[in-house]
């Protein structure tokens, strides 16, 4: 905002601080590109031979022209010849007639537009017919000198584009003062440049200081921007480009308080703690000087402006993690709310509170359950949706039965689709697919994603908008990436990757999470692949975003590289901060990679009280593929033990869960354990049964073999192999055991051994 600070200082419409005039009191003036809206204008009333598809395509591009910013002349015939290349060549045989003749063309072209008050298309009361009027009583209030300066700047910017070889320039040669006979130094104008851009293409717009907008232009413009930032902020202005536009407004308006709204959402894109916080401030500091409520002429509509920019500062450090300053502010308008008797600040405010406690990592559930029933109370069902969402999310953290949560979901599900709540709706099934998807229902989680990303959108759709950027469609898009990638659909991700990259740009607040979703998804494939040296920039990547993931990766990293001390010292320490934020699923796999230490240092027996541990954390908090993992991991280290009755009877129990929900690598390490199992247990019965469960054995290694390959995990095809090789000499099968050992030495030689064998891992 310096340069913010810089323009007021310099501006010549200020002594010492103090606006002398507003240039919004000019409603507007005439520019070359003005001019060009009248010729077309004047084409299509008075042209009788245009088609009707043709004029209805102009019809609907009216508004746009006559409320955005201007254009340069490429740019305005390039958008007209898209409706109508017959009016386009009409409009510039009108401007080059003007221009490359004398001052009396465009004094006739004046002369000759039709008058709003007589019987013509353009009636008076209509958004032609009061533009037109307003361009001729601009028209008429310039001396002879302005008028001149207009036809030179009409001339240079019709000739910037007669040669075709020729680049656009959009700089007049000198400087040109539209202003009316009453009071000259409000009206004063620097044109240096025209706009580069319509307001339905944002990113054709110039990047060089502008003159202002008027009234009209400034308001349809920060409407446009607004409407695109919570709708489709892909299609919206670049963060620096953005504020560019808006220091311009407020350089010649800084009383202007949706401008400075604007800013504050724009500067909350890119996380600025200093420009967002100063804009907001300077947003109500400037709407309850003007006037800008119903009330606030009065007490009322002062301290009803008081409290919520006081709210609306809590919220803004809530997420910036400003949880000390967040506190107070909330505290301060909790107080001025109840003094002013407001129950609809009240409940914002109790929303904010809890969501605040939730954030630091304290029940917050009896705070939820009184917003809820206060928000019923008062007939507000979006706080009320909300409070339930937020309960919900908070019972999945503390094992409560998912069919009630379910079932909560479903009722608040019937109120968005009464109330039309799309927004809602949307959250909603993504929360309930990620519900589905932690419990270890993939097939449940990507009906519901699926379902999401078919829906209609309620909202009504303007300026091209595509209602499928919001959080939820990337929370869905990112699971649908994570379990096409579980089951090696890796040209599928890619696909799904590229959507999300087009859609939520890095700038975009919601990018990072496919950002995180990308970087994991690549990381388990490094590491299936066995190239732990591209892991290892992943890592880095993935703790940026979040460090709760990052430090588990590394420990896994760690471990594959055999550095387990390290490992341990890393896992010991996650385990302390998950289980102070309460992270359940985490605290699960940092036992099971613990476990696998075990295995490898002290001993299999030593890991039995960790998994037993985890199995009970699983069970109670119903994460159905946390258990069946950790049943393998038990089932294993029995298997270890000498008790394979026990480990096969351990696998059988959760084979059938894994095959319809599990990953492609936990669909092999289960075939490739039960085969293990079977094997085991052939060495104790007699010759017939053992060849037969020895063959058994072959085929699940088989199918085990087909689910590695899809993944491409070296590591494990080559155990297969390994054993595969060993089953075959053991059943005679002599050409079978020589392509499995074989496979076998090629996997050797693309990944040696590095401690961990067949023998002594998963």
């Amino acid at each position: 905002m310096a340069s913010v600070h810089e323009s007021l200082y310099f501006n010549p419409m200020m002594t010492n601080g103090v606006v002398h005039a507003n240039v919004f009191g000019v409603k507007d003036w005439v520019t070359p590109y003005k001019i060009s809206v009248l010729a077309l204008l004047y084409e299509m009333t008075t042209s009788k031979s245009m088609a009707l598809l043709e004029r209805r395509r102009l019809n609907k591009l009216i508004l746009p022209l006559q409320q955005g910013p201007d254009l340069t002349l490429e740019q305005f015939l390039k958008t007209v010849e898209e409706c109508s290349p017959r009016t386009s060549d009409a409009v510039k045989f009108w401007l080059f007639e003007m221009a490359d003749r004398e001052l009396k063309d465009m004094e006739n072209f004046f002369a000759t537009l039709p008058n709003p008050f007589s019987d013509s298309e353009a009636y008076k009361t209509s958004v032609v017919g009061l533009f037109m009027r307003h361009m001729l009583l601009a028209y008429n209030k310039l001396s002879f000198s302005q008028v001149y300066k207009l036809h030179k700047s009409l001339q240079q910017y019709c000739h910037s584009v007669s040669p075709p070889q020729r680049e656009l320039s959009t700089q007049p040669s000198e400087d040109m003062e539209l202003t009316t006979n009453d009071d000259t130094s409000a009206e004063q104008m620097d044109k240096d440049e025209l706009d580069a851009g319509p307001l339905h293409q944002s990113d054709l717009r110039s990047d060089e200081t502008r003159g202002p907008l008027s009234q009209k232009q400034a308001e349809y413009f920060l409407t446009r921007q607004a409407y695109l930032l919570k709708n489709d902020e892909n299609k919206a202005m670049k963060p620096a480009k953005l504020q560019d536009e808006l220091n311009n407004i407020l350089k010649f308006n800084p009383d202007f308080a949706e401008a400075h709204y604007l800013s504050y959402l724009n500067s909350m894109r890119v996380q600025d703690i200093y420009i967002s916080t100063h804009s907001l401030l300077h947003y109500f500091d400037r709407l309850i000087l003007s006037g800008g409520e119903g009330k606030s002429n009065g007490d009322e509509g002062y301290g009803r402006s008081l409290r919520y920019a006081i709210l609306n500062l809590a919220t803004l450090h809530c997420r910036f993690g400003h949880y000390q300053q967040a506190d107070l502010a909330l505290q301060e308008a909790i107080r001025i709310a109840q003094e002013a008797n407001d129950h609809v600040c009240l409940q914002h405010c109790l929303s904010w509170l809890y969501t605040l406690e939730q954030m630091k990592g304290n029940d917050s559930v009896v705070l939820t359950e009184d917003s809820v029933k206060m928000a019923t109370h008062f007939c507000l069902p979006y706080l009320a949706s909300l409070g339930i969402q937020s309960l919900v999310q908070q019972g999945t953290t503390q094992g409560m039965p998912p069919s009630k949560l379910l079932d909560a979901l479903r009722s608040t599900d019937m109120m968005h689709w009464k109330q039309s709540l799309c927004e809602l709706i949307e959250i909603s099934l993504a929360q309930t697919a990620s519900i589905w998807r932690m419990y270890g229902k993939s097939t449940m989680a990507r009906q519901q994603a699926q379902l999401l990303l078919n829906m209609n959108s309620l909202e009504p759709v303007n300026f091209g908008v595509q209602q499928n950027n919001t959080e939820a469609f990337a929370v869905a898009l990112c699971h649908l990436a994570e379990l096409h990638a579980e089951q090696g659909l890796y040209g599928a991700v890619s696909d799904i990757i590229k959507h999300l990259r087009q859609q939520f740009p890095p700038h975009t607040q919601h990018s990072k999470l496919w950002m995180l979703c990308d970087l994991k998804i690549q990381f388990e494939k490094a590491m299936n692949d066995g190239k732990y040296h591209l892991a290892e920039p992943h890592v880095t990547a993935i703790s940026a975003l979040n460090s709760t993931e990052g430090l588990y990766r590394k420990a896994q990293l760690l471990k594959a590289l055999n550095q387990t001390s390290e490992a341990s010292k890393i896992l010991q320490r996650l385990q302390r901060l998950c289980e102070k934020s309460k992270n359940t699923e985490m605290v699960i796999r940092v036992m099971l990679a613990t476990a696998e230490l075990h295995w490898d240092s002290s001993g299999f027996a030593t890991a039995l009280p960790l998994l037993l541990q985890a199995l009970a954390l699983a069970h109670q908090h119903n994460l159905q593929s946390l258990a069946s993992e950790t049943v393998l991991h038990l089932s294993f280290t029995q298997l270890m033990l000498g008790i394979p009755e026990q480990a096969l009877a351990l696998v059988q129990d959760v084979l059938e869960s894994i095959l319809a929900h599990g990953a492609l690598v936990d669909k092999g390490r289960a075939l490739l354990l039960a085969a293990r199992c079977q094997v085991a247990l052939a060495a104790t019965v007699p010759e017939d049964d053992r060849l037969t469960a020895v063959e058994m054995a072959v085929q699940m290694l088989d199918e085990a073999a087909s689910y590695f390959s899809l993944l491409d995990c070296k590591k494990r095809l080559r155990d297969v192999y390994y054993l595969q090789a060993r089953l075959h000499h053991t059943l005679g099968n002599t050409s079978q055991r020589n392509k499995c050992a074989m496979l076998f030495r090629h996997r050797d030689q693309e990944l040696p051994l590095s401690g961990s064998t067949v023998v002594n891992h998963l």
